[in-house]
């Protein structure tokens, strides 16, 4: 009877810790996320140093992970293809890429603009530009609320090695105050390019302090590429954008385009 009765107090123990996790606890409280009783083997070879332009980065588990910076995500032009582990990318699933974290493996997302938090399973690499440190799918954006605006500054957190399938969780939250501190972009703020009558999407390739040089780069961007006055923090910048385009899975295209053209940090941004 008495290992009756202490069966029934854990069992009702680990009942607590499951509504806990559902719940979310306060902003900054890590979620306790599911055990993960039989996980996933890490693919072989993804823990292996590699280099990306002239850049080394070396892979490793990470248990205290714990980073703030952007994110941008990807979506209808990699679909179905493959991922680092093998996988096929599905932009409807809760997933991302990351540069360093164990392949397959659970990250917990959250948005600093508005509090919003997912589990996604980590299953590709990337994104390969300094200043964002994790690549959403396209549903981990739309359920962090980044979808429009394309980019944007989250808190990475480790939880573990991912299920054999699956594992990403939408954690539906009620929208939470902006932190009082700037979003730290390498760029001064600028505002955004003039609303058109319905929502837009333009890719902007980079500002610049030098006039020309944004009209030359602009020149090499194509017919739709152009460049706007700006004032940040009391300058002038020479932004260049490209566009617009109806909606966002064209506009990524695009900036994909442009990224591959040799600007990485090119971000999409919406306007209207």
């Amino acid at each position: 009877m008495t290992r009756l009765l202490r069966g029934v107090v854990v069992a009702a123990a680990f009942s607590s810790l499951a509504a806990c996790a559902s719940l979310g606890g306060g902003r900054d409280a890590p979620l306790r996320a599911p055990v993960v009783t039989d996980p996933a083997p890490i693919v072989s070879g993804t823990m292996r140093p590699y280099q990306i332009r002239g850049r080394w980065y070396r892979p490793a588990e990470q248990p205290n992970y714990d980073e703030i910076g952007l994110a941008s995500w990807y979506g209808a032009q990699h679909n179905g293809r493959p991922t680092s582990t093998g996988e096929r990318f599905d932009m409807s699933a809760l997933t991302a890429a990351h540069k360093t974290l164990p392949l397959p493996s659970l990250v917990e997302v959250t948005n600093r603009a508005n509090g919003r938090r997912v589990i996604l399973r980590v299953n590709d690499r990337g994104p390969f530009v300094d200043s964002r440190i994790i690549d959403l799918s396209r549903a981990a954006a739309e359920e962090l609320g980044l979808l429009s605006q394309g980019v944007g500054e989250v808190r990475v957190r480790y939880v573990g090695r991912a299920p054999r399938t699956g594992g990403g969780t939408a954690l539906r939250r009620a929208e939470a105050a902006a932190p009082s501190t700037p979003t730290p972009y390498a760029a001064p703020a600028v505002p955004s390019p003039p609303p058109a009558a319905t929502t837009a999407y333009w890719v902007q390739a980079g500002a610049f302090s030098d006039r020309r040089a944004a009209r030359r780069i602009a020149d090499r961007l194509g017919d739709r590429a152009s460049v706007q006055n700006v004032r940040g923090d009391g300058q002038t910048l020479f932004r260049v954008i490209v566009g617009p385009w109806p909606d966002a899975n064209a506009a990524e295209q695009a900036r994909q385009a442009v990224i591959a053209r040799g600007f990485g940090d090119a971000l999409l941004i919406s306007g209207g």
